[in-house]
């Protein structure tokens, strides 16, 4: 499909804010309140209010983390609906549909502690939404709603674990979904199923669980009218299947299975699964290719440059074309598709900030058009309708959270949708510069650096360190509100990329994705080379992570005794790989695939003891000698949890001030927004107790 750009007028209309600000806001918080009673927080912050502080208050510690209004908006095929999941308060979640003729809304939530998590248009009349239970976690289901009448919503798929891989473009009304192995109701294997959409079609999905075959048959042939087809189950000896991807036109066409942490790559032909023969531990796939057999992929490392994005056949090897290749940057971000076609039209991702490259030219003519409508701000097209002429995008910089605008094309207008932070505002908000530094192996990476106001050479402020939050995960240049939050209390802010972050990976082995201490070595180098620029006070530096930025952070005052003034760690990945891994032989299947995957490539703790004494910050508790604040969450697992508990005793127990806090009804991370309200509480008292105060 060509895009028609013709000439974006400057005119622009807010139809959509006109609306929003007549709904009433109050009634809405109290409703989605009365449900939550027992979060302490709502009662005591106004949540309705959409507006910065004034001028003269300092920005309070919940406005950097409340979540966005609204999030994951989606054009209808036809341009005239804009869905989108709505907070409607603290830690409660709605789907809207907007018109955007009539300028009206409809609008409908879950029961109780249920939310709505995601939805998809299936055509521009009906679209499908998955619910997600809070205590539990886990998505609960599908359910259906036509436009006009979402009170009339009607479940396709519940009490099973499920997963939309595809909406087919030729047949819209029978999506495809995964049907995941061993959750509620479900048996070992996972399933792909088309369903149906339809109203009065039959019985909703429930899968029978563990219930012999023929039982099990007759369910499904009796009283599971809404599966369509059913594909071939993706069998392995010992694990089971772990995703799927789908053609251009939605038909399932290969499969992932993850046997013991290895993952391999099946293609379905006929009615066989055909093991492919990519390597998973070199290729990453992307997604399917326009033609049938087709995948994108990164290939493996060679020649000493990034990988190239390719397009490849499959069940050959062979590469077929170049989508994407960067003298620095390998790809790390996703493809662009036709609305209508599911062509793939370009990509976006990352360089040392967000890049869109579009393979056909009218998207290339649009996006230079949108880019000269925000200059210094990222511009990334959301979707289009199927004729090209209303498209929805976002906007967004270092000081401005994502505003999300639609623009006609055909009627020269445009008009903002929605500001996801209307509490923030920008200019309060510091800028986010980009350092190049190299590690000890004369590699070079990005790190990101926000600085506090009024920070000079001869008043240089403190320093926070925020190593990447997520094993694999990508620093990258945006608003982030972690890093605006120090720097409006007087800190400076360092986020550096590491060996094994997505885009950087081509420097190194594949087993450098899991050499923890070297990326801990990285991490030393960063903040070095950030204290010699003598932009910041030298003798002031302490380091906070999330998840694997908090183990990072552990290992860093484990490991550096001397660069750090003290840590903090929130629900950190491990402090003790040894023991993990050997607890994880009696319980593998919980931990998911991340530590299956440690377990592999990491070893075995009896054999290497020395490996893991140098990678495991516990070990090494009784070197460290400056204050910890560790957290975790009650779900988190049990062993991690003892091995918190493990290091912050030791550092206790060698007279040096520990902290640890523990949130109810928390997994990994801070979810709740009460929580991470009080968790950054805490942290400002720590940083400030252990680095002091400063002022411009």
């Amino acid at each position: 499909m060509r895009v028609d750009t013709g000439h974006l007028a400057p005119r622009i209309t807010q139809p959509f804010m006109n609306t929003w600000n007549r709904i009433p806001r109050a009634a809405l918080w109290l409703i989605a309140l009365a449900s939550a009673a027992s979060l302490p927080l709502a009662a005591a912050v106004d949540l309705s209010r959409e507006t910065p502080v004034p001028a003269n208050q300092q920005v309070p510690i919940v406005d950097f983390f409340r979540p966005p209004i609204l999030w994951e908006p989606q054009l209808n095929l036809a341009g005239t609906q804009i869905g989108a999941i709505l907070n409607t308060a603290e830690d409660h979640t709605e789907l809207i549909v907007y018109d955007m003729q009539t300028q009206k809304f409809d609008r409908i939530g879950g029961h109780g502690q249920d939310d709505i998590a995601t939805f998809v248009w299936l055509d521009s009349s009906r679209l499908m939404y998955s619910v997600r239970r809070k205590a539990a976690g886990g998505l609960q289901g599908w359910i259906a709603a036509d436009v006009g009448s979402l009170n009339l919503a009607y479940p396709v798929i519940q009490f099973v674990g499920s997963y939309l891989i595809a909406v087919p473009p030729g047949d819209r009304l029978h999506p495809v979904v995964h049907l995941s192995a061993n959750s509620l109701n479900s048996g070992k294997y996972g399933e792909v199923a088309v369903i149906g959409t339809d109203r009065f079609r039959g019985q909703i999905v429930e899968l029978a669980g563990d219930l012999p075959n023929d039982v099990r048959d007759v369910i499904y042939e009796n009283n599971v009218r809404h599966i369509v087809r059913r594909y071939p189950a993706l069998k392995t000896d010992t694990d089971c299947d772990y995703s799927y991807l789908t053609d251009r036109d939605g038909k399932l066409a290969f499969g992932f299975k993850n046997q013991d942490g290895h993952l391999s790559l099946h293609q379905l032909v006929g009615d066989t699964w055909q093991q492919c023969p990519e390597d998973l531990e070199e290729f990453e796939v992307f997604g399917t290719g326009d033609n049938p057999g087709e995948i994108v992929v990164l290939g493996d490392r060679k020649d000493g440059k990034p990988r190239p994005l390719e397009v490849m056949e499959a069940s050959s090897g062979k590469v077929l074309d170049t989508l994407w290749q960067d003298p620095v940057y390998e790809f790390d971000g996703w493809l662009y598709r036709d609305p209508k076609s599911n062509r793939i039209l370009g990509v976006m991702g990352n360089r040392s900030a967000p890049f869109s490259k579009w393979f056909d030219e009218g998207y290339a003519n649009l996006q230079k058009n949108l880019d000269k409508m925000f200059p210094g701000q990222v511009v990334r097209i959301i979707g289009t309708d199927e004729t090209g002429k209303v498209v929805l995008f976002s906007s967004f910089s270092d000081r401005q959270p994502v505003i999300y605008h639609w623009a006609n094309i055909e009627k020269h207008t445009a008009g903002m949708f929605k500001n996801t932070h209307p509490w923030i505002d920008p200019q309060r908000m510091q800028p986010m510069g980009v350092i190049k530094y190299k590690n000890r192996d004369g590699r070079q990476f990005d790190a990101y650096v926000t600085m506090p106001k009024g920070a000079t050479k001869q008043n240089p402020p403190p320093l926070v360190v925020l190593p990447p939050y997520e094993w694999g995960g990508r620093q990258t240049w945006g608003y982030n509100g972690e890093a605006q939050f120090l720097a409006s209390r007087g800190y400076a802010v360092l986020q550096p990329n590491i060996r094994e972050a997505l885009g950087f990976r081509w420097a190194y082995p594949k087993e450098s994705e899991w050499a923890f201490r070297q990326m801990h070595d990285d991490v030393t180098d960063a903040t070095r080379t950030m204290v010699a620029s003598g932009l910041v006070d030298r003798n002031r530096v302490a380091i906070a992570g999330f998840g694997f930025g908090g183990y990072l952070a552990l290992c860093g005052v484990a490991f550096e005794p001397s660069l750090y003034r003290c840590a903090v760690a929130v629900s950190p990945d491990c402090v003790d790989w040894g023991k993990l891994i050997e607890d994880q032989r009696y319980f593998k299947y919980d931990g998911g695939l991340f530590f299956l995957r440690a377990s592999l490539w990491l070893g075995d703790p009896k054999k290497d003891p020395e490996k893991f004494d140098a990678i495991s910050p516990l070990r090494h508790a009784g070197d460290i000698r400056v204050p910890v604040l560790v957290s975790d969450g009650e779900y988190d697992l049990s062993v991690k949890i003892s091995m918190d508990k493990d290091l912050v005793s030791t550092v206790r127990g060698k007279g040096i001030a520990a902290e640890s806090l523990k949130f109810l009804n928390e997994g990994s991370g801070v979810r709740f927004l009460d929580h991470r309200v009080e968790l950054f509480e805490h942290v400002e008292a720590f940083l400030a107790k252990n680095l002091g105060t400063w002022t411009p």
